[in-house]
């Protein structure tokens, strides 16, 4: 398939051919959720704990004597009973992530490309560069190309002003190729690669 390149300042810049294997599948739902579950999965920190009965401070003498008060039987004051005793299953430090073949991680970002491709979101520029970091400059500059949730990903290297400029800029991420990842690519609304980001691409599932 065929699609016009544009550049920033929305002038005509040719046209790119896209490999049918990489953009022109037909996107499954299934596959984009389990790589989304997949890596919200992954980036939990798992850092959450509470102390169990074992892990409190706290005297080991019985409370009161068994028999002859007319409260309840305790030995300990450490029990979850007890404000300031231990937390019964409480959660403990541990890795959320799930298991997902490498080759379903692989198709799962082929079909995100292709869901893009087919909702008519996907934008491709000449390359993604600025003379000056003005964020108001470059601001205009994605109005006029309809840019309001975007994901723009370009070459192995971001050029340093167009960065700069970009990340004031609401609703609009920015990734270099190898960033490149399902989560970011559906949680914005258009997805906007550059000819060196599409090379790249086809380079990798070559």
């Amino acid at each position: 398939m065929e699609l016009q390149v544009s550049t920033l300042d929305g002038k005509k810049a040719g046209a790119v051919t896209l490999s049918d294997a990489i953009f022109g599948l037909e996107p499954r739902e299934d596959i984009l959720h389990r790589m989304v579950r997949y890596q919200l999965a992954k980036r939990q920190a798992g850092t959450h704990k509470t102390k169990p009965r074992g892990e409190i401070s706290a005297t080991g003498a019985k409370m009161y004597r068994q028999k002859g008060t007319g409260r309840a039987r305790h030995g300990s004051r450490r029990v979850p009973q007890f404000r300031g005793g231990g937390r019964a299953h409480g959660p403990q430090p541990r890795s959320h992530a799930i298991e997902l073949p490498k080759k379903i991680r692989a198709l799962a970002l082929r079909h995100a490309l292709s869901a893009k491709v087919k909702a008519g979101m996907l934008i491709l520029l000449d390359k993604a560069a600025a003379k000056e970091a003005k964020t108001a400059q470059l601001k205009r500059k994605f109005d006029k190309l309809g840019l309001a949730s975007a994901l723009i990903v370009d070459g192995s290297e971001l050029d340093t002003n167009f960065r700069l400029a970009a990340r004031n800029i609401p609703g609009v991420d920015f990734l270099p190729v190898q960033g490149i990842n399902v989560y970011d690519i559906l949680r914005r609304d258009q997805l906007v690669l550059t000819k060196a980001a599409v090379e790249a691409l086809e380079a990798r599932f070559k």
